[in-house]
């Protein structure tokens, strides 16, 4: 079983939120919108959405010009600072994870929302330099400099005017844009990771690389699999010698890491699914339901049906 149970949000049910962000979208391939001021107040479902564990099916790409958050991609809390750029690639378990209306209230941000399908369209391998670049360094916010952060916002104001414009051809227009702005990210983002490496010596860039394919590993198997064994066997490791490498890079070891995912998995079912626990039982593949409440109670300090009521 994948990772299917996992709430997924997508730009058609963005869509259908109301009342919702302004935005100019490209039917459901793709939405550009701008979070500044009052304009937070229209976007509460969607920022409320975001205030538990879910999955967009497709790509986001925002930077902030001012204020400050943070976000969870994946059980790792990273700080959204102005002048920072972010990626998220689909599949990715995205949170915010301080949510404070005032405090996003102070927030003046541009974003992107991308369909894969849409992406899929232009020249360019964009999970590849993700990945790529996840392994070297972890945070996935990127700092503009005033150069890069101009360039941005002309990016942003044009694709915007496209999508205001009479243009028949809207979508093959912004497709050659997004690649034309992808190119330009990565200009940046190389430029980050040639920074990153200056500190990092060959064994820690190798240790971060194993311990990124580790959880993209649990992202896409938790609900299965949960020995260590599995894991070591995908990677060519023993064991012992992945367990060491997972406590290098991150400081808990990897049961602890497959644990919360699959701790994350249940809250969402039991947030956002209409499965009774039995249901839910079967969809993590516990042994039973005293199992699950055991292993629910004892990282939440609540029993599943207490976590639902509450």
């Amino acid at each position: 079983m994948g990772n299917e149970a996992l709430q997924t949000i997508n730009i058609r049910r963005i869509q259908a939120l109301d009342p919702v962000i302004d935005e100019y979208s490209l039917g459901s391939d793709l939405i550009l919108g701008e979070v500044s001021g009052k304009k937070v107040e229209k976007s509460e479902a969607i920022l409320s959405m975001l205030k538990y564990p879910v999955r967009f099916d497709g790509y986001i790409i925002f930077f902030l010009r001012k204020g400050h958050f943070s976000i969870d991609l994946n059980l790792n809390t990273y700080e959204v600072k102005p002048r920072s750029l972010l990626m998220n690639v689909p599949g990715n378990i995205i949170k915010l994870s301080s949510y404070a209306e005032d405090r996003i209230g102070d927030a003046e941000l541009y974003f992107v929302l991308a369909s894969r399908e849409f992406m899929s369209g232009i020249r360019f391998d964009f999970n590849k330099l993700l990945q790529e670049s996840l392994s070297l360094w972890k945070n996935p916010c990127i700092t503009l400099n005033d150069e890069d952060m101009a360039l941005a916002e002309e990016y942003f104001t044009l694709a915007r005017d496209i999508l205001q414009s009479g243009q028949v051809n809207k979508k093959e227009i912004l497709s050659s844009l997004v690649t034309s702005f992808t190119y330009v990210t990565m200009d940046v983002w190389t430029r980050e990771l040639n920074e990153a490496r200056k500190t990092q010596s060959p064994s820690s860039v190798r240790t971060n690389h194993l311990f990124e394919r580790f959880l993209a590993l649990v992202t896409e198997h938790h609900n299965t699999e949960r020995s260590m064994a599995f894991y070591a066997e995908k990677l060519c490791l023993t064991p012992k010698y992945l367990s060491k490498l997972v406590k290098e890079a991150s400081g808990q070891g990897g049961p602890a890491w497959i644990d919360s995912f699959v701790i994350l998995e249940a809250k969402n079912l039991l947030k956002y699914s209409d499965k009774n626990i039995k249901e839910i039982v079967y969809a993590l593949h516990f042994p039973n339901q005293s199992v699950f409440y055991k292993f629910f109670k004892a990282h939440t300090g609540m029993t599943p049906s207490e976590y639902r009521k509450a």
